[in-house]
């Protein structure tokens, strides 16, 4: 009986893996005929034929007209109908909450901030995420999931954040328990970083096909998720790459972490923040704005070519450089995306990253790596919960639909 049910198990992995190949053909390359899938997948037209129609009676995939097939014969072709499909994403970043809505492309069909939070209104802040979703499932029977993004070092297991930096009550949000069973289709949780990376593998096509990549958001954190040969790397407790808290100086500032001298410290939006309150002069109001504004209108000053917010986000920038530096070293991806709010410094911030990085780096891996700001159209984190949700959609389609 054990070896039958073994069996069993071994024959719905496969089943379900082979599903998966043909949609993930489809969203990745358009409209294809099964025999054009049956070659590309290397599986039999006969399987093809009996997967796509479980496929197409579930509503997953469609027929689209007739394509032109081989010795000028007609064959139909079978699509993945990408903007049928909507996702609900929500990044959490410390103060900034955001929630927008979907397609299965990433394109954005609705957006918004939620009110600053601060740490003696999280418990707010989560009942509106409550409500605002509940109202998007009413009225959008098109949203078939719901991912997260969430600040790291984020123990997926456990469901909790082991660090908040300057805001330490997030560690008291188990999101598992919160979110995972709260409403009517399923939800996944990811760490910020990761999520964005990928948000880049899956709709940005200039880094798809290399599969090799690292996003490095530098925000109200800093946070880093490789993606190796087309796989996330996760580590043990879901806590790896956490590149924020690797020291950049270790006799330099306390961090929340224990450590002291962490990346985060350095070129955080709550860093750069400190430092504007801190000087007076570049930002004159900057004690009464959010950490965010604070860094917007510095970046603001320095693209007006005001000469002290100029040094002061060239510094920030050497500091974003160091961690590139130490990506490079760890990691050794073809690609460095970095966004977030900190990306919104633009050309001066990339330039003197990349100037910092041909000082220290071994030269042949800067040579063979690219360092870009993000141009996805929506913020990486919230695009990127989205992209943690789509992928699911793709690699386990029995989740959403009846297809066995």
């Amino acid at each position: 009986m054990a070896d039958e049910a073994n069996h069993a198990t071994s024959q719905a992995s496969v089943s379900e893996s082979n599903r998966s190949r043909i949609i993930k053909h489809l969203y990745h390359y358009g409209i294809s005929s099964r025999a054009q899938i049956a070659k590309a997948l290397e599986l039999t037209p006969a399987a093809i034929t009996k997967i796509t129609a479980r496929l197409i009676e579930a509503g997953m995939i469609e027929e689209a007209g007739d394509l032109e097939g081989s010795k000028n014969r007609r064959s139909i072709g079978l699509k993945l109908d990408t903007a049928r499909f909507h996702i609900i994403g929500i990044k959490f970043a410390r103060s900034l909450v955001q929630i927008g809505v979907f397609d299965l492309c990433g394109n954005a069909l609705s957006f918004e901030n939620l009110p600053t939070v601060y740490d003696n209104t999280i418990n707010d802040t989560i009942a509106i995420i409550h409500q605002r979703v509940n109202g998007l499932l009413t009225d959008d029977p098109a949203i078939v999931a719901i991912g997260m993004a969430v600040p790291g070092p984020y123990l997926r297991h456990v469901g909790r954040t082991a660090v908040v930096s300057s805001m330490q009550g997030w560690r008291k949000i188990n999101f598992i328990d919160e979110f995972a069973h709260a409403f009517r289709v399923p939800v996944f949780i990811e760490q910020d970083a990761r999520a964005g990376a990928l948000a880049h593998f899956l709709f940005d096509p200039d880094v798809h096909e290399d599969g090799n990549l690292a996003y490095y958001l530098v925000g109200e954190g800093v946070g880093l998720g490789v993606i190796d040969n087309g796989f996330l790397i996760n580590g043990a407790l879901g806590a790896a790459t956490e590149i924020g808290h690797i020291s950049i100086d270790v006799n330099g500032r306390p961090c929340d972490c224990g450590n002291y001298g962490c990346l985060e410290r350095y070129c955080s939006t709550p860093s750069i923040h400190t430092m504007l309150i801190g000087d007076g002069k570049i930002v004159p109001d900057a004690a009464e704005m959010t950490h965010t504004d604070a860094a917007r209108a510095l970046f603001a000053k320095a693209n007006e070519g005001d000469a002290r917010a100029c040094a002061m986000v060239r510094t920030i920038a050497r500091y974003v450089g160091y961690g590139c530096v130490t990506i490079f070293n760890g990691f050794n991806p073809k690609h460095i995306i970095i966004g977030d709010i900190v990306s919104e410094a633009g050309p001066m911030l990339l330039e003197e990253v990349r100037a910092t990085v041909a000082e220290r780096a071994i030269p042949e891996i800067n040579e063979s790596t690219s360092i870009t700001l993000s141009a996805l159209s929506a913020d990486a984190a919230v695009s990127g919960a989205a992209a943690v949700a789509v992928t699911q959609f793709l690699e386990h389609p029995s989740v959403f639909f009846d297809v066995s």
